[in-house]
């Protein structure tokens, strides 16, 4: 379809945002969106400590003079930019760990709370000392349990044939893998409970007031820092 000079010069000015003065306040009758100086990529998505790091040597050229490794959380790490023209930053490397999943302050069964003990913890006295105690405890009725809010009691198998009182190990320090792998993972405090509910179920709750995530970061920075410690364009920051 065929159209004139004068319909083209319409459509144009239809696309042109013009200002207004209104009771000495300026506005426009379009949406104006600014068009960025620079081009930024989007982040590579990556799950472990050693491949930002491999990554960062790599192409340590083709990145500017200061780049940032922000440890975002005890899960997350991030390689980000200076500011540049725009005011901006951009992330070249989003980092996430992968964590077992565990049951903070949730009931299981104790066969159930066994077997995550030994897949989702790192081996160290309390936690021999709870896979004794819920390996051993009798599945009985409730009125053989003792619990003045503080400290329970259990019956547990002491032999063969025979029973007895014990109390619940409680608080316990442990060292559950909520962070990255290359890190130490930090030991907390926990409660440990145990309950009667169509047999025995066990829970830990988080007793230290989340102050492991803090020790956490500080471990992903102090690894980061000596793994690029030969790279000085390199800051690392949590």
């Amino acid at each position: 379809m065929d159209m004139s000079k004068e319909a083209l010069q319409y459509v144009v000015e239809l696309k042109e945002a013009k200002t207004l003065n209104i009771n000495g306040d300026t506005y426009t009758d379009k949406d104006i969106y600014r068009v960025d100086n620079n081009l930024r990529a989007a982040a590579i998505e990556m799950n472990t400590l050693t491949s930002l790091v491999d990554y960062a040597k790599a192409f340590t050229v083709e990145m500017s003079d200061q780049m940032l490794v922000q440890v975002v959380s005890p899960t997350e790490v991030k390689l980000i930019s200076c500011l540049d023209s725009d005011r901006r930053r951009e992330c070249l490397v989003s980092v996430k760990a992968m964590i077992p999943e565990f049951g903070y302050g949730r009931y299981m069964d104790h066969e159930s709370f066994i077997i995550a003990l030994q897949s989702k913890f790192i081996d160290n006295k309390d936690r021999e000392l709870l896979l004794k105690f819920a390996g051993t405890v009798k599945d009985e009725s409730i009125a053989q349990y003792g619990d003045d809010g503080i400290t329970q009691k259990a019956t547990i198998k002491t032999g063969i044939t025979s029973v007895g009182e014990a109390i619940v190990p409680n608080p316990v320090n442990l060292k559950p893998f909520r962070t990255f792998i290359e890190v130490e993972q930090p030991e907390s405090a926990f409660v440990f409970r145990m309950r009667q509910n169509n047999g025995v179920e066990c829970a830990i709750f988080e007793a230290d007031g989340g102050a492991w995530k803090n020790e956490a970061m500080g471990n992903i920075k102090n690894y980061l820092a000596s793994e690029l410690k030969e790279l000085p364009q390199f800051t690392v920051i949590s």
